[in-house]
């Protein structure tokens, strides 16, 4: 049962030929037998588990009709708040908070049925490319327990590679989906920015967090983005516009015909930096899209090999401004109260004990970037930057449907062996970055192995074009099949 699709145990269970609570308690085993291994989630809620899955079972005996995915488990990144249920977005500054309310997204997670097993591992405050950042401990990969999961959402592509979950929720800033879909053979989709809520989302960057599906087919990511996407009115920058037919896209992708749709191979993320095995699994992904019907042509993006320092300076801008309210006041941790310290003592000792290294980092950066004399000259500067990204993106999307480069530059590296070297490990990041500064969807998808490890092919598409990605990928998915690793 663990094995099957998510499509495939949203219909055994609305047909009755297994209960939500069967599949919930099977998931729960797995996990119980696997995690101490991998380290997926920080809090598993069984009981809150399998009170979702019997309220669906008696909905369904009652004769109501619901959604494809009534009584699908699932796994929530530990940056959405969850009513009652801890969530610390890996860091010690939050631990044991429980928040009062649910994010957007865990609303319509619950609306829609699904079962929610917990949340899982995450770089701290997402900052990160591997998960290691987290203050609970990394998370390892499915494929090799010595590699790392991708970040910031490892646990959210590692509880799916393990079979603990057949679908995730992560999020993603600059490559957190994306990324470790690729590393961990699975399938994250970063959706248009704006079209999925960022109410009750532990903010990193507002301006480019963006919460998104993860899962271990092209379908079952579509299904779960049309479940989380759409209007809301609580998030100022929520797009007021239709959900595009991803689903649909998704299925007419999945019979492998291409034909009329225009593939742009960008011509800056063609070899430079890719390892070979990664470079050699995408060329011959994008031959197969060619026997598949697609038109593929290259184009040029001259401005994406700037994303990366652009990034580098908005991100951390403004995770200084959001990480500012964890002062030791309000909620969290809070150090140092002895009755003899000022508040700013208090604050700055809060501080210094509930953020790891790489969130201060960060916060340094930012903060300097902002400040009085460098505004213009950092921060002014890298917002030009993006403007030429997204003037690349728009021209590009005028000769072609879609653009396609490889997800990450190489496969899941050693644990340990990038954290003292801060900017190996933001490489990473190096072909995810440019969609994340522009604000359109982007998917990975795997395309094969490389040295017995994942690769992903990314495919981006225009602003709401979400369901073109989907068509592209499930084609991807058709022509080169889905990967699994070892047993654990």
């Amino acid at each position: 049962m663990i094995k099957k699709t998510a499509a495939e145990l949203g219909t055994l269970i609305a047909n009755r030929e297994v209960s939500a609570v069967e599949v919930a308690r099977e998931h729960l085993d797995r996990i119980a037998a696997v995690d101490d291994r991998v380290h997926a989630f920080l809090h598993v809620d069984t009981e809150g588990a399998l009170a979702a899955a019997e309220a669906v079972d008696a909905k369904i005996a009652a004769g109501e009709k619901l959604g494809p995915l009534a009584g699908v488990p699932i796994a929530v990144k530990d940056v959405l708040a969850t009513r009652g249920v801890p969530t610390t977005a890996g860091s010690k500054i939050l631990e044991g908070w429980r928040p009062p309310y649910d994010a957007t997204l865990v609303e319509r997670l619950r609306a829609a049925g699904t079962v929610m097993l917990g949340k899982t591992n995450m770089d701290e405050f997402a900052m990160g490319s591997s998960t290691e950042y987290s203050a609970y401990g990394p998370t390892f990969n499915p494929w090799d327990l010595a590699r790392i999961p991708g970040g910031s959402g490892g646990g959210s592509a590692a509880a799916l590679a393990a079979y603990e979950a057949p679908l995730s929720i992560g999020t993603d800033t600059g490559g957190s989906i994306r990324q470790p879909g690729a590393v961990t053979g699975t399938v994250g989709a970063k959706p248009t920015y704006g079209g999925t809520s960022r109410y009750g989302l532990l903010a990193f960057s507002s301006s480019l967090d963006t919460p998104g599906p993860c899962a271990r087919t092209v379908e079952d990511t579509a299904l779960l983005h049309a479940v989380i996407a759409g209007h809301d009115q609580r998030d100022s920058t929520s797009i007021d516009a239709p959900v595009p037919d991803v689903v649909g896209a998704a299925r007419l992708g999945a019979t492998g015909d291409l034909t009329g749709v225009k593939v742009g191979l960008v011509r800056e993320f063609s070899g430079e930096g890719a390892e070979p095995g990664v470079m050699s699994a995408f060329r011959e992904t994008v031959e197969a899209l060619t026997k598949l019907g697609a038109e593929v042509v290259e184009v040029s993006c001259p401005h994406f090999l700037y994303a990366l320092p652009a990034y580098y300076l908005i991100a951390p801008s403004e995770c200084s401004s959001n990480l500012a309210r964890y002062d030791g006041v309000r909620f969290g941790l809070r150090v140092g109260d002895d009755g003899n310290r000022s508040l700013e003592e208090v604050m700055s000792a809060t501080r210094e004990a509930g953020f790891g290294p790489e969130v201060k980092r960060r916060i340094i950066i930012g903060t300097y970037a902002l400040s009085s004399g460098y505004y213009d000259a950092y921060y002014g500067q890298a917002q030009k930057v993006r403007t030429l990204i997204t003037r690349d993106f728009t021209a590009a999307f005028e000769q072609v449907d879609v653009l396609v480069s490889p997800t990450t530059p190489f496969v899941a590296f050693e644990l340990g062996s990038r954290t003292s070297d801060p900017y190996q490990m933001y490489l990473a990041d190096l072909f995810t970055i440019p969609t994340n500064l522009y604000g359109g969807p982007a998917i990975s998808v795997p395309c094969g192995l490389s040295e017995g490890l994942p690769v992903g092919f990314q495919v981006m598409a225009p602003i709401l074009g979400d369901d073109r990605m989907y068509r592209v990928a499930a084609a991807v998915e058709s022509a080169v099949g889905t990967f699994a690793p070892p047993a654990l």
